[in-house]
């Protein structure tokens, strides 16, 4: 059951993500990789812990199911942008994977339009998301020298391009979800 609560241990975990975003991106931006690298980190271990506590006692609000996937995307985002701004990643990954954000809040007025309720997270959504969380600290990792950062780039690379590959397949599996909603709700009212 989905409640309205707001204070809620994932709800707080959440929220000390998103303050996280400003934190992360400065740290990025004046190559303080350490603490970002730590930053980052606390992220992936938050975001798993916000979303095991909420199933596991029962904690799971709208507020949640609002604030992880706003956190979630505005790391993604400004690691991204951080990260091209360092060139660390090329700039096309950067067109490349907002351009599945445009491509799926392009939707968004479909939704609203037929008064849909937007479709559940689909597990590779979340496996993408996954991914990319977990290659980016690699890719910093990366960028020193020695052994660790021989080992960690290329599973960070490997990382980056499955976590690609799933976020525009789960990106086509949310127009495919909208195309069915929107296909039953005028079935039912034809």
């Amino acid at each position: 059951m989905v409640s309205t609560r707001i204070w809620t241990v994932p709800n707080a975990l959440s929220m000390l993500r998103l303050v996280g975003v400003p934190v992360f991106l400065w740290l990025i931006l004046s190559e303080h990789d350490t603490a970002a690298l730590i930053v980052l980190a606390l992220s992936g271990v938050t975001d798993y812990l916000d979303g095991k506590i909420a199933r596991r006692y029962g904690l799971i609000s709208r507020l949640g199911q609002l604030l992880d996937p706003i956190a979630d995307r505005l790391y993604i985002l400004s690691t991204l942008l951080g990260f091209a701004w360092r060139d660390i990643i090329p700039w096309w990954l950067v067109i490349v994977l907002v351009g599945r954000e445009v491509f799926v809040g392009a939707l968004a007025p479909l939704v609203r339009r037929h008064r849909l309720p937007i479709p559940p997270v689909h597990f590779i959504g979340k496996a993408a998301t996954f991914n990319l969380i977990y290659a980016f600290p690699l890719l910093l990792l990366g960028e020193g020298d020695g052994v660790v950062a021989d080992v960690a780039l290329p599973i960070g690379w490997a990382f980056t391009w499955w976590g690609t590959g799933l976020y525009w397949l789960a990106a086509a599996l949310y127009a495919v979800q909208v195309q069915g909603m929107v296909r039953h709700k005028k079935a039912v009212t034809a």
